[in-house]
């Protein structure tokens, strides 16, 4: 089905990449795009519907209506010079913007870099953000053309216009003249105007959730007179709201909401489970704020254009037949996103689990959810139909309450990221759980996870961590297809969320999180009945990084009061942080037997496997440990009944060790993890280096851009990246362009641009050249293979190294000309001997769908072998490189291992800087590896280096706010 709200304009120049739908301040949804003299209609009857008092502060005189000369000139441009959009509801336009050229004397230009801006907005949309959305999109169009610098004249009592203005964070002067207020501001990117975006984004993307979560009615289209349909199952629960366990426990506080039935066929006067079932959602009467599509696929488009005139909010589609399918059914996929979305509505789906919500005020179940767990504070999102039934089950097993609950299948539209900016703001939700295949927008999900983390834990599972494959039906940009698992882990270090590999970890950790105290530090103490247990969990302490003390054996024979006493005393002391309980079912000196889980003995066969009294000291104990801010968990075996005793006390209890010591450490870390972030934020820094040549290092990778990839400099009529970096806008000829490796030349002098100095290498193809070069670069030398397959290799044999003089220089260089097959394959070098000390390797890749990213690691096989590499995304701070290399394990080699000095660490941390700051200055760098760094105890020698450049990705994060179009 054609999409009525995208314009198919004759005219060749047509930009269709301007085109975006866009979240509006109350979470509808519009679509922007370039007018087009197509939509003269369009515009006549938008402006017939404009107030006259906004028609006079948009031409400062009356103007009851547009004459034929002013819409030709409304609905026709050039797209360089003069541009105009419009946003589009419903085939039907509710705000315009133009802009207009002009030279240094306001007059109509070609070649100027400022523009005049006016916008207008139909009333019924004013207050709506529709205008700050505009102002997005038009300022970086302007800026694709060359614009820098928008002109605005507004009325003073036209506030609202004004407020626009000022309010979106550009660098701005204002002046009075003649009753009018006139504005200029440069279009160039500020923090102060991408912070206003970002604030926007987060709250229409909630507001849009919110939405879907609290709808005042329902219709459920597709249900049918069989009751194991899935209309019929999700119509039974929007009936029921909730199951009579759940309401007995919450009574709802509001008006029940009105649920109707739909089915095309369905013959006059028919009812389902007690509501009359309608033949179109046309016929309901009332307003409809969601629909759950339950019509086979060939229908969906038919009933979602019926919920576009009906003026539906959001769609739950649960019809399969999507992408998942194929090609064919991803492109019926965008179709129906597109569809969706140009009406003003919300897809969830397709392919889609449903959606729950606790609230009691808006009590929601359109889910096919076999058990609805309680109301409590847990988020819960996931992609997977299968995966959600299994965290439903999981919560009401251990009886954990959820605040609302997502499974999105094909996450077409809504996504993890937009109920990560929901629960941000839901008071309700304490924790948040996500189970994620995949991403769709990584950079963003790190922006938006890490403000949610620093107030409220985020835990994941992520799926296909060896793999990297994507789940049928899961549609990513092609820049986040094949993001590392290591990416990954770098991605949710920086963002604070807690990733675990199992659904039993995620609700491990998410259960302590929720009901116990942070711990402060990782220090931690052991008590319990069970010396075995007691070894078992100290162990599993020190395994996770924990630093458990000699754990406290109360022996089998412990009673209440000895736990209560024991565990008192252990929170009490100011050197513990956590206390693990560790307990199994007390035993007495008469025989007992474990018998279905139960211990029976014989004078009490029915006798239950705990001791109640056990019971009552850990809640005493959870209570006190509440108090001073420790959290308080319990390891048991085999004591059934203790775990449904402890639930009222928030105490977690695991039938493992293993499990409480995981959950635990997790739970540190995140801790740290908040600690961390909240001094960084006062103390952190990107220092200010010497021998920094910005400007210069540019001018070299433009230079090696446009020699090798014939790169062209931009005009007024050249498309440039929107939004590609806050410094410049960079042409961009090859989209997803090879990478170019830099000579070693190149790569030397970029470097040294930065303050990065090279050891200097000279060519050795013959006994001669190398003696010559060993003289030049003065005794001692090494001897290196530097041909790709022999680089940083020393396994081979390829290096010499400590060579004081001329003849052990020439005995070498025979040596390695007859074990690699000549010297000049080998590409042999002579370089300077560095000082003795640690060989480490830095790197920093650009993955376009993250970012730059900082790696650090120490050289050779076996940190290569066990991947024992540390990651940073980049800009990196001084805490940020001083965590990165004592992350990874082999740190102790830098600090003085074994009796051995310790190396020049504050050296490595700045080398660490100024590569972060190179690959985030000239963001055109894709990759800089310097292998091996010889760190010394004083200085630091690199002796090899590689960089890689291309043409300057895309960063639609950077962009003017526009919804996924995959």
């Amino acid at each position: 089905m054609e999409d009525p709200a995208v314009a198919n304009p004759a005219q060749p120049d047509y930009p269709q990449h301007w085109e975006a739908d866009v979240l509006l301040r109350d979470g509808g949804t519009a679509r922007i795009r370039p007018i087009t003299p197509a939509d003269a209609g369009r515009l006549v009857e938008f402006y017939e519907q404009v107030s006259d008092q906004s028609k006079y502060f948009r031409f400062f005189a009356p103007y009851p209506r547009l004459s034929d000369k002013d819409v030709r000139r409304f609905t026709h441009h050039d797209f360089v010079n003069r541009v105009g959009l419009a946003v589009v509801v419903r085939d039907h336009f509710i705000a315009t913007v133009r802009y207009d050229r002009i030279d240094a004397d306001g007059r109509p230009s070609d070649h100027g870099t400022d523009a005049e801006v006016a916008f207008l907005v139909q009333d019924a949309h004013q207050g709506r953000g529709v205008a700050s959305a505009l102002l997005e999109h038009i300022a970086a169009v302007a800026q694709e053309r060359g614009i820098r610098r928008f002109q605005a004249e507004v009325l003073p009592e036209n506030r609202k216009m004004v407020k626009v203005f000022t309010d979106a964070g550009y660098t701005q002067h204002r002046s009075f003249a003649d009753g009018v207020v006139h504005l200029e501001f440069d279009l160039e990117q500020t923090d102060r105007s991408l912070a206003v975006m970002r604030a926007r984004e987060h709250r229409a993307e909630a507001r849009s959730v919110q939405r879907l979560l609290t709808p005042r009615s329902v219709a459920v289209v597709g249900v049918s007179r069989n009751p194991q349909t899935v209309g019929r199952a999700i119509l039974r629960d929007l009936l029921g709201g909730f199951d009579t366990e759940f309401e007995s426990r919450y009574e709802p506080k509001c008006e029940p909401r009105a649920v109707h039935a739909v089915n095309r066929n369905a013959p006059p006067g028919t009812e389902l489970d007690g509501i009359p079932v309608h033949r179109s959602i046309l016929d309901i009467p009332g307003p409809i704020d969601l629909a759950v599509i339950a019509v086979p696929e060939s229908a969906v488009p038919a009933t979602v254009a019926e919920c576009g005139v009906r003026g539906v909010q959001g769609l739950v589609v649960v019809t399969a037949g999507y992408a998942e399918t194929g090609p064919e059914g991803r492109d019926r996929q965008r179709a129906l996103v597109r569809q969706a979305r140009a009406a003003g509505m919300r897809v969830v789906g397709p392919n889609a689990f449903g959606l729950i919500n606790t609230d009691p005020e808006h009590p929601l179940n359109a889910s096919l959810a076999p058990h609805l767990p309680d109301r409590g504070g847990f988020g819960i999102f996931c992609q997977s139909g299968a995966i959600g039934v299994a965290l439903l089950e999981a919560a009401h097993k251990r009886g954990l309450g959820v605040s609302s609950f997502a499974s999105v299948g094909n996450r077409a539209d809504v996504s993890g990221n937009d109920f990560l900016q929901y629960w941000a703001e839901d008071e309700a939700t304490e924790v948040v759980l996500l189970y994620l295949e995949s991403f769709g927008n990584p950079r963003k999900f790190t922006r938006i996870a890490r403000r949610l983390a620093a107030v409220k834990p985020v835990v994941v599972v992520k799926g296909a961590r060896h793999t990297g494959s994507l789940p049928p039906g899961h549609t990513v940009p092609a820049t986040a297809t094949g993001l590392r698992d290591a990416t990954v882990d770098a991605l949710f270090e920086q963002a604070g969320v807690t990733r675990v590999a199992t659904i039993t970890e995620l609700f491990d950790t998410g259960e302590l999180l929720a009901q116990q105290p942070l711990p402060p530090g990782d220090r931690v103490a052991v008590v319990g009945n069970s010396d075995s247990l007691g070894l078992l969990t100290y162990d599993a302490c020190l395994s996770a990084g924990l630093r458990p003390r000699t754990p406290v054996d109360l022996t089998t024979a412990a009673t209440g009061e000895n736990f209560r006493i024991a565990l008192d005393v252990a929170l009490s002391d100011p050197a513990v942080d956590a206390v693990i309980a560790v307990a199994i079912p007390p035993i007495g000196t008469s025989a007992h037997a474990f018998i279905g889980g139960r211990l029976t003995g014989p004078d009490n066969p029915e006798m239950g496997s705990d001791d109640p009294e056990i019971a009552a000291a850990l809640l005493e104990a959870g209570m006190r440990a509440r108090e001073l801010g420790k959290p308080l968990v319990l390891a048991h075996l085999a004591l059934t009944d203790l775990p449904p005793r402890l639930r009222p006390g928030g105490i977690p209890a695991y039938a493992a060790p293993e499990r409480a010591v995981r959950a635990l450490a997790h739970a540190v870390h995140y801790a740290q993890w908040r600690h961390r972030t909240a001094e960084a934020e006062e103390t952190a820094r990107v220092p200010e280096l010497d021998r920094i040549d910005e400007p210069g290092a540019r001018a070299l990778v433009e230079a090696a851009l446009s020699t090798r990839a014939a790169v062209s400099r931009p005009s007024p009529t050249t498309t440039l990246v929107r939004g590609a970096t806050r410094r410049s806008f960079s042409l961009r000829t090859q989209p997803g362009g090879a990478r170019i490796t830099l000579s070693e030349a190149e790569t030397h002098e970029l470097l040294e641009r930065y303050g990065i100095d090279v050891s200097p290498t000279m060519p050795a193809p013959d006994e001669e050249s190398a003696v010559k070069a060993a003289e030049q670069l003065g005794y001692p030398v090494a001897l290196k293979a530097t041909a790709p397959h022999l680089r940083h290799r020393p396994d081979l044999g390829s290096v010499r190294l400590d060579l004081t003089g001329e003849p052990g220089l020439r005995r070498a260089h025979r040596e390695l000309d007859a074990l690699l097959g000549g010297a000049a394959g080998a590409e042999l070098v002579v370089q300077r001997m560095a000082p003795r000390g640690v060989d480490t390797v830095i790197g920093a890749t650009v993955d376009p769908a993250v970012g730059a990213i900082l790696s650090f690691g120490l050289a050779g096989a076996p940190a290569e072998l066990l991947g024992d590499v540390a990651h940073r995304l980049v800009p990196a701070t001084d805490q940020d490189v001083a965590g990165l290399i004592r992350e990874v394990r082999a740190a102790p080699l830098l600090f003085g291992w074994r009796g051995a000095e310790a190396v020049d660490t504050a050296a490595l941390e700045e080398l660490l800087l100024r590569v972060s700051q190179l690959v985030d200055d000239v963001p055109e760098i894709a990759s800089v590896d310097l292998e091996p760094v010889v760190v010394a105890p004083h200085g630091l020698a690199i002796l090899g280096a590689r960089v890689r450049v291309a043409p300057l990705p895309v960063r639609s994060d950077l962009g003017p706010r526009a919804m996924s179009t995959l």
